[in-house]
């Protein structure tokens, strides 16, 4: 089978609008037994699944007395296009709550599951579906990855603590970014690094390499640059990164024309600089809020690719240089929307 990468397939996906990729039920338990203290007495919504196939619902029906939980909702998409993928065989959307066991056989049965339909095809930006997310506490799903910039704004406009999966790369969103500058959103703790198994719809093409079809025939592809989104804190982010790193100005030369230093690997951040520091964006995996402040975001220059050191005299035809776009406040490193441009993605820190 030919190799083509995990990144992608998420391309791919967002121009074929196949955005539905089915959580594994391991990956959902690795991410959300850090945040059981959470859930008790909240009302969860699942609102990007389909609650009869979807792990998520699996994991909050079948924990719900164990989490405490008031009130387990779940919508379903109904695709009125052919083209889009919609895993159940109904003509009409719908919507599940439940509210826990009734039988004392801590068994979500199907008798104790409301079923309810809705009006339009259940998709999340719809007037009723709204409804239910005012109503939610936490929402907790994997949504399309082409729409997440527009599905975390709703989020945000309707104040929900949510544990969402992302792309990694849409860390660099300029609305994104803000949230994580401004302490509003964060990494999960489970996934830093490495791919994931997704599920996908029956008629999802499998042209990567790592794509499988079960024994059953459901069809399977691994997905690289994922990671959980959450405004939900845990223990372990407030957990110090080690660093041993000495700064000399041989190992850690400037940028061209911005005062800062580039570090390309986190674990290799001197603990005695004192200024701005221009970090991977994969820094936010081991990102400690009381440890360090992000000052903004260097976003990549358009056209390159090449991979090199930022600050090298002898790559200088390869790069173009950091533009500053204005200050902010009269801070000299607060950028206009907190960017500068450098030749590839920077998120620029400084120790507190």
């Amino acid at each position: 089978m030919e190799k083509v990468s995990a990144n992608k397939n998420l391309k791919s996906a967002k121009t074929n609008k196949k955005d539905e990729f089915y959580t594994q039920l391991s990956d959902i338990e690795k991410e959300l037994r850090h945040y059981k203290d959470h859930f008790k007495g909240k009302v969860v919504l699942c609102n990007c699944d389909d609650p009869r196939v979807s792990n998520f619902f699996h994991f909050f029906s079948y924990n719900f007395e164990k989490l405490g939980l008031k009130k387990l909702i779940a919508t379903c998409y109904k695709s009125q296009n052919a083209d889009l993928f919609s895993e159940n065989n109904s003509e009409q959307a719908i919507y599940l709550e439940y509210t826990g066991d009734k039988n004392g056989d801590n068994i979500p049965n199907p008798e104790e599951i409301g079923i309810k339909p809705l009006k339009g095809d259940g998709d999340f930006r719809s007037k009723e579906c709204i409804e239910l997310l005012k109503e939610a506490d936490i929402v907790v799903t994997n949504p399309p990855f082409s729409l997440f910039r527009e599905y975390v704004a709703q989020l945000i406009e309707h104040d929900k603590k949510f544990v969402i999966i992302g792309n990694l790369n849409a860390l660099t969103y300029r609305d994104i970014f803000k949230l994580v500058k401004d302490g509003k959103l964060w990494f999960g703790h489970s996934i830093h690094s490495g791919d994931r198994e997704f599920r996908v719809p029956d008629d999802y093409p499998l042209t990567a390499a790592g794509s499988r079809i079960d024994e059953v025939g459901n069809k399977f592809i691994r997905v690289k640059g994922v990671r959980w989104y959450t405004n939900l804190d845990y223990n372990e982010r407030h957990e110090d990164l080690i660093l041993y790193r000495k700064y000399t100005p041989d190992d850690y030369p400037k940028y061209e024309n911005f005062d800062g230093i580039n570090v390309d690997k986190t674990k290799e951040i001197p603990y005695d600089y004192e200024g701005i520091i221009g970090v991977p964006i994969t820094f936010l995996d081991k990102y400690n809020p009381d440890q360090f402040e992000i000052i903004g975001l260097g976003i990549s220059n358009s056209g390159i690719e090449c991979g090199v050191q930022p600050y090298k005299p002898e790559h200088k035809k390869y790069r173009k240089e950091i533009q500053k776009r204005g200050a902010v406040d009269g801070d000299l490193y607060m950028m206009k929307n907190d960017i500068v441009e450098v030749p590839y993605a920077r998120i620029l820190i400084k120790k507190k």
